[in-house]
């Protein structure tokens, strides 16, 4: 998940049925929230869980005016990018590579300024 303007937040779940997929965004989001997602049918409850919802349909386009989904695509697309060079890590090791590369992203502008200021 990601809040607009703010940080990633991922979690490893057993499944993408909608029952699991429901269960993780009531953890963590705010109902009353306007969630962006894609067409994924497993997404279709969100509204009886009080959440207001719009979709893309990324198949059409990308971004439909203030409905994207384009950050949670770039996130994912940082991870993929990072992860390769690996050729595959253990199942029992994913989430501490999923939970190093949400932590570089989320801070990835801060972690350049000190990269940046180590040069000197």
């Amino acid at each position: 998940m990601l809040e607009r303007n703010g940080k990633v937040k991922v979690e490893i779940v057993k499944d993408v049925f909608a029952e699991t997929l429901l269960r993780e965004t009531i953890k963590i989001v705010k109902r009353g929230s306007l969630i962006y997602t894609d067409k994924f049918k497993s997404y279709d409850g969100l509204v009886m869980y009080g959440f207001k919802h719009e979709r893309i349909d990324k198949s059409v386009k990308f971004a439909n005016g203030k409905v994207y989904i384009n950050g949670i695509e770039g996130f994912w697309s940082y991870a993929k990018e990072r992860l390769l060079k690996f050729h595959g890590v253990s199942k029992d090791n994913f989430i501490y590579y999923l939970k190093e590369l949400e932590f570089r992203y989320n801070f990835r502008i801060m972690l350049m300024i000190v990269y940046i200021n180590t040069l000197g």
